[in-house]
């Protein structure tokens, strides 16, 4: 592609989602909320995570897996944030993810980078940087230890009596659904070609395959959109299975991200920030 614009003094406001800020909004003004984010803060959890991934990731630079550290680098350089660690761990299932409150890192799946091309993963690093930026990864990292902590509070019951606790559940998992969808446009921001970012979407929906090159992202946007306009029987049958385990997944179906990223360009929002047309930082 040609040269990546760098969005200077970009803030989270350019790409952060309406439904992020109003989830996490929520999630924030529920009562048991101050008290894990005290204990998280009190036990030193952040510093115990980041010590575990240390010890059993490799860390990347200049001199160990320098394609990775570059693209690492100028994906930060585009979005003009500072330059987390950069982690590869051994592991068959695509993913990354980022941690660190404190000290910010990445880790990448080797499965993730049998899996993407360089400019797919442009995306998911840029994706993974989002999730930074936004200041997502203290509420990420709670909930990754949500019930060790609620146990330290004494409020594991889940039962029906503990309306609290089950609300807070129902909150986090809603929050960080939405909170994909802003890190996915970070990750187009700074990938900067929609055909890429869609086709990294794909590629980790169908993981890692011998026949990867016969992906066909036109096949799956037809297929996205057959289940937008499904039938009534069919929508009955979507509504309840969010309802009966949907509900409590992390992450939106490979479907609604695509969709939700392909409405973000549609409506014209990520040509004006490449245009340059954004939300900066004070000087």
């Amino acid at each position: 592609m040609s040269e990546r614009k760098i969005l200077s003094g970009i803030t989270k406001d350019a790409f952060v989602s309406d439904a992020d800020k109003w989830a996490l909004d929520k999630l924030q003004n529920l009562p048991l909320v101050p008290q894990l984010v005290s204990k998280f803060y009190e036990i030193g959890i952040d510093r115990w995570m980041y010590c575990y991934n240390m010890s059993s990731s490799i860390r990347c630079g200049p001199n160990q897996y320098p394609t990775l550290y570059e693209i690492m680098r100028e994906s930060a350089k585009t979005l003009d944030m500072p330059e987390p660690e950069l982690y590869v761990s051994s592991n068959p299932f695509p993913n990354a993810f980022a941690g660190g409150v404190e000290r910010p890192y990445i880790c990448l799946r080797s499965s993730m980078i049998d899996t993407m091309s360089d400019e797919e993963l442009f995306f998911i690093m840029g994706h993974e940087l989002g999730h930074i930026k936004a200041n997502h990864v203290l509420y990420f990292s709670i909930g990754w230890l949500l019930f060790p902590l609620l146990d330290i509070l004494g409020r594991r019951t889940m039962g029906a009596t503990d309306v609290a606790t089950y609300a807070l559940v129902l909150a986090l998992y809603e929050w960080s659904r939405q909170a994909e969808f802003s890190a996915d446009r970070a990750g187009l921001l700074v990938a900067q070609d929609k055909g890429v970012a869609i086709q990294s979407l794909i590629r980790l929906a169908a993981g890692p395959s011998r026949l990867k090159h016969e992906l066909n992202q036109d096949a799956f946007m037809d297929q996205a959109r057959a289940y937008q306009d499904a039938d009534a029987l069919d929508k009955l049958g979507k509504f309840v299975l969010f309802a009966t385990f949907g509900k409590t997944m992390t992450h939106p179906m490979p479907v609604f991200r695509t969709q939700e990223l392909e409405k973000w360009v549609l409506s014209g929002e990520f040509d004006r920030i490449i245009g340059g047309d954004y939300t900066r930082r004070a000087s």
